[in-house]
């Protein structure tokens, strides 16, 4: 578990998707180890890219100052981008993938940077443990809005997502009373339900939908209609992207031939509304939140959790702990190694408590 040396030179990235509060782990970790430590500290460009295309620069006190309510990230990110399964195109058009993990070792070895922070959810993290296997020391920060990184009970980003879709269900819902509309909002959250579930909660949606309970048409159509007859003009369901049918598949956007995670979901609010009004013969909109929810100030929340994992990602670096991701369970920071994250997903539990609530104030969840 021991580095064996002293940490003089560390790097900091951030991979995945953009989201808020990678900044505020950015400026906890560069000035923890300035001030704290007086460790040099590199910053990579756009993720693993950076580091292949060896695009590194080194981050001063003053480069991390005033960044702590700044969206995004002021390193850059990149998703498509995996060091062990890299797409290189031949004179003949060809793609063939190769593997340059040796060659980002290399680069760090000649930057005579001792560990690497790696910022990001689990794509992020699968590559960082990978890296570990090769002998870096490396320590993960768990980052992505959709919750649902392994091991840990929050990531940071979390909660700004939901707020930004409460705000956005919030105003719908006067659109949707002013014209007696079912309204479906589409979320993010991937193969994990954490933000449609939080959101619609909050929000008091009528209707949530998660990839975890798969629904039926009729189940929603006849619970819409039933609210119809009491009296209730309008309905708001909140849907995650990952949502199916029972016995169906989710709805795919698009695909990405060259990407680690190729699949891109997307849809599935537009597959319903036709699909509700048809049955129901109420008008019904769908509205499709995306990228809104990955920008945008961090809560104050969001920033102190993020502030809190980068400090603590640095006091794990200088105690000789290696190749662990900082977590947070049952309120408590701690760790856990990467080898445990990687590969794996945070899904809602069935028997949630929240579930259950919102079962309790007559929620559908079109099971």
């Amino acid at each position: 578990m021991t580095i064996g040396v002293r940490v003089k030179t560390i790097a900091v990235m951030t991979g995945g998707g953009d989201c808020p509060g990678l900044n505020a782990v950015i400026r906890a970790v560069t000035k923890t180890a300035i001030s704290k430590y007086g460790i040099t500290v590199w910053g990579i460009e756009d993720g693993y890219l950076g580091l292949i295309e060896k695009r590194l620069r080194p981050l001063s006190y003053s480069d991390v100052s005033h960044i702590l309510s700044i969206g995004g990230t002021i390193l850059g990110s990149n998703n498509t981008t995996n060091p062990f399964k890299y797409p290189v195109r031949n004179k003949k058009g060809e793609v063939k993938f190769n593997d340059v993990s040796d060659d980002c070792v290399e680069t760090l070895a000649e930057k005579e940077i001792d560990a690497l922070i790696c910022i990001g959810g689990d794509g992020t993290m699968t590559s960082a443990a990978a890296f570990a296997k090769k002998g870096l020391v490396v320590i993960g920060v768990p980052k992505t809005i959709d919750n649902d990184l392994w091991g840990t009970d929050v990531t940071f980003g979390f909660d700004t997502a939901v707020n930004t879709a409460v705000e956005a269900i919030d105003k719908l819902r006067t659109t949707a009373s002013s014209h007696h509309r079912v309204m479906i909002v589409e979320v993010m959250g991937r193969y994990a339900g954490w933000i449609a579930l939080y959101s619609g909660v909050a929000s008091g949606a009528d209707v949530i939908l998660i990839p975890e309970i798969p629904y039926r048409i009729e189940k929603i159509c006849q619970f819409v209609e039933k609210r119809n007859s009491w009296g209730k003009s309008y309905s708001i369901i909140v849907v995650a992207e990952g949502a199916k049918a029972v016995g169906g598949k989710m709805v795919i956007q698009k695909k990405l031939a060259f990407s680690p995670d190729p699949i891109r979901l997307g849809g599935i609010a537009n597959k319903l509304a036709g699909q509700i009004e048809q049955i129901t013969k109420l008008e019904t909109r769908a509205v499709t939140l995306g990228y809104i929810q990955r920008g945008g100030t961090p809560t104050p929340r969001d920033r102190i959790l993020a502030t809190s994992f980068g400090y603590t990602a640095l006091e794990l670096l200088v105690s000789g702990v290696k190749n662990r991701l900082v977590v947070m369970k049952d309120g408590k920071l701690s760790s856990v190694p990467l080898s445990q994250v990687a590969g794996k997903i945070r899904t809602v539990p069935k028997n949630y408590p929240l579930i259950k609530a919102a079962r309790a104030v007559n929620t559908c969840f079109g099971d």
